[in-house]
C-alpha cells in the first residue's frame, strides 16, 4: 500500500507543480509574503517617526496667541499656519495633522485671569492627524502647568502644594512585545498564503480530475482506495508545507528591506523564531489539505469546488479576528480551534512570550485529528460513491 501511495504521491505532486497557476500562488504567496508585508510595516512606522521628527504644529489664529506660541517655539515645534479650508482636508484626510485653534480674545482673557477655550481639531476617520491629537493634547497640558507655576509664584505659594501625589509610568512590555505590536498582521499573512496555497492543490486533484475524467481511471488501478487517497493527501500537503516553509524564511532576508531604524532594532525574527512558526504550521497544512479535497471529492466540476471550499477560505480568514477583537485576551479555548490557534501561537513567538509543551500539543492534536478524519472520509466516498 505504501508503494502505491509514494506512487500516486510523485505523480500527483508533479502535476501540481507543472500547473502554472499553483506554480504562481507558491512564488507570490510564499516567497514575496516577508518582504512585502515587512516593507507595508516599515512604510507606516517611518511614515509616524518622519511626523513626529518633523515637530509641526498647524495653528489656527496663530496671531491671536502670541504667549501660546512662544511656548511651543521654545519646545522645539515650528508652527505653521492652517490651510484655509483645513476642516475639509481633515475629513477628506488631505491634512496628517490635528489643529490647534486659538480664539480671537486668547490674551485678553488670559491677562485677566480667567481660561481661555482653545480647541484641538481632528478627525477619528482620520488616523494620521489621530495620532498627533494626543501629542498636542499634552503640550497644551505643560503650558497650563506652566502658567499655573507662574501664578503661583507671584502669589509666594509654592507649586508643589497642588501636587498630593507623584505619578509616573512603567512600561511592562519588552522590545519584543512593542515590535509585535506592529507585527501582528505577520501570522495572519503567513496563514494565508498556507491555505491559499493548498487550495488549489487541493480542488485540481479532486474535482479537477472528475472533471477531466482522469479520476475514473485511477480507480480502476488494484491499488487500494486508502493509498491513493494518501498519495493524493500527501502531494497536497507538501505543496501547503512547502509554501509554510519559504513564508516563514521569507521573513530573513525581507528584513533587510526595513526602512525605519526603531523597527529594525525592535522587529527580530530568527531562525529559532521560523522554526517555531514552522512547529505550529505544518500539522496545520496537513489539516487544511484533507479538509479541503474532502469538501472538494464530492463535487462533479473544479468551480463547484471552489464555491464549496469558500466556507473554508472564510472560516480560516475570519477565525483569527477573534484573538484581535477580543477585550479579555487570551482564553484556553482558542487553543482547540484550528486557524485561531496558530495565530495565539505565532504572536507570542513574536512577543518573545515562551509556549508551555501542553498549549503546543492541544492544536498539534487537533489538527492530526480533522487531518485524519478528512483522510477517512475521502477513502470512504470513493470506496461508496459511484464515479460519473
Amino acid at each position: 500500500m505504501m508503494r502505491a501511495a509514494w506512487i500516486v504521491f510523485r505523480k500527483e505532486l508533479t502535476d501540481a507543480l507543472r500547473d502554472r497557476r499553483t506554480l504562481l500562488m507558491v512564488l507570490l504567496s510564499s516567497v514575496a509574503i516577508g518582504p512585502v508585508v515587512l516593507v507595508l510595516i516599515s512604510a507606516l512606522v517611518s511614515g509616524i517617526e518622519k511626523r513626529a521628527e518633523a515637530r509641526e504644529i498647524v495653528v489656527h489664529g496663530l496671531e491671536h496667541g502670541p504667549t501660546l506660541a512662544n511656548y511651543l517655539q521654545r519646545q522645539t515645534y515650528t508652527l505653521r499656519a492652517a490651510p484655509a479650508d483645513w476642516e475639509k482636508q481633515l475629513q477628506d484626510s488631505k491634512l496628517g495633522d490635528p489643529v490647534l485653534v486659538i480664539p480671537a480674545d486668547f490674551e485678553a482673557q488670559l491677562a485677566q485671569g480667567r481660561a481661555p477655550v482653545v480647541e484641538v481639531v481632528g478627525s477619528s476617520a482620520n488616523q494620521r492627524a489621530g495620532t498627533g491629537m494626543r501629542r498636542l493634547t499634552g503640550l497644551l497640558q505643560a503650558y497650563n502647568q506652566e502658567q499655573a507655576t507662574l501664578r503661583l509664584a507671584v502669589r509666594g505659594i509654592s507649586p508643589a502644594a497642588l501636587e498630593a501625589m507623584q505619578v509616573e509610568e512603567r512600561d511592562l512590555a519588552n522590545p519584543s512585545a512593542r515590535a509585535a505590536q506592529f507585527a501582528t498582521m505577520v501570522p495572519y499573512f503567513v496563514l494565508m498564503a498556507v491555505l491559499y496555497g493548498a487550495l488549489n492543490a487541493a480542488l485540481d486533484t479532486t474535482a479537477g480530475e472528475r472533471e477531466r475524467g482522469s479520476l475514473e481511471p485511477l480507480l480502476m488501478n488494484p491499488a487500494a482506495r486508502s493509498a491513493l487517497v494518501l498519495g493524493k493527501w500527501g502531494a497536497v500537503a507538501s505543496v501547503g508545507m512547502l509554501i509554510a516553509v519559504l513564508s516563514c524564511f521569507s521573513f530573513l532576508p525581507g528584513q533587510w528591506l526595513l526602512k525605519s531604524e526603531t523597527l529594525a532594532a525592535l522587529f527580530r525574527f530568527g531562525a529559532p523564531e521560523a522554526l517555531r512558526f514552522l512547529a505550529l504550521l505544518l500539522p496545520l497544512a496537513g489539516a487544511l489539505a484533507g479538509l479541503l479535497m474532502a469538501i472538494a471529492i464530492r463535487c462533479r466540476s473544479f468551480k463547484e469546488a471552489q464555491a464549496n471550499a469558500t466556507v473554508v477560505v472564510l472560516g480560516v480568514s475570519m477565525l483569527p479576528l477573534v484573538a484581535w477583537f477580543s477585550q479579555e485576551g487570551e482564553q484556553a479555548w482558542h487553543l482547540w480551534v484550528p486557524a485561531l490557534a496558530q495565530v495565539t501561537l505565532m504572536g507570542r513567538v513574536l512577543k518573545g512570550e515562551p509556549s508551555q509543551l501542553v498549549e503546543q500539543l492541544i492544536p498539534l492534536g487537533v489538527s492530526v485529528a480533522v487531518t485524519v478524519l478528512a483522510v477517512a472520509y475521502i477513502a470512504r466516498t470513493l470506496k461508496t460513491a459511484a464515479v460519473r
